[in-house]
């Protein structure tokens, strides 16, 4: 008996980033909470639709896979009209083939949770979690806590997929992410990218 293949959707959003395009799947590709970005096809060996999307378009520069989307961002040297079509049908057949998105053994490294974090720190990632994910999801890309100094009140976050070289990421993280930290936690004074 023939097997069925899978019914996959994939359709594109723009988002602020120009060189940047959301591919929005109808279904779960990453476990919730969890995000993957990958800088570089070095750093997607494990993660094989990344790994074959850097192999197969030279001109992608980073692969971003969040709940249902993968965010792809480009060279500035070619359109989103050459390419946006090619990629999406790419991303289509590949998941219709039920090809493996991530290897096992990259799941389990990456599914261990430690929670050794301050009361300020839970603070935090509550408010990045609530206020703030959801917006930066939208735009396709992921904002995680990296570290907090108690000292000088510094929040240090990652900003990846679209976010991460977004002309406007400098402006959302003061006037806005900044901005709301700093009215619901006076401990927290400054916030800063790892990556901008």
């Amino acid at each position: 008996m023939e097997k069925v293949k899978k019914y996959v959707t994939v359709y594109t959003e723009a988002n602020p980033n120009p060189n940047s395009m959301k591919f929005v799947v109808n279904y779960m590709l990453a476990p919730e909470g969890l995000n993957f970005d990958y800088p570089n096809a070095e750093s997607a060996i494990q993660t094989p639709i990344a790994a074959e999307i850097f192999s197969n378009f030279p001109f992608v520069t980073r692969v971003f896979i969040m709940n249902n989307f993968l965010t792809i961002t480009k060279n500035e040297i070619i359109s989103w009209e050459e390419v946006a079509r090619d990629l999406k049908l790419f991303v289509q057949d590949y998941l219709e083939d039920e090809k493996e998105i991530f290897s096992t053994e990259f799941m389990k490294k990456n599914s261990v949770i430690v929670d050794t974090d301050t009361e300020i720190v839970r603070k935090i990632k509550n408010i990045l979690e609530e206020y703030i994910r959801p917006a930066v999801e939208t735009d396709g890309g992921a904002i995680n806590f990296h570290s907090f100094d108690e000292a000088s009140g510094v929040v240090k976050v990652t900003l990846q997929g679209a976010c991460s070289g977004c002309p406007s990421s400098t402006v959302t993280l003061k006037a806005g992410i900044e901005n709301l930290l700093k009215n619901m936690l006076p401990e927290v004074k400054e916030v800063v990218s790892e990556n901008l």
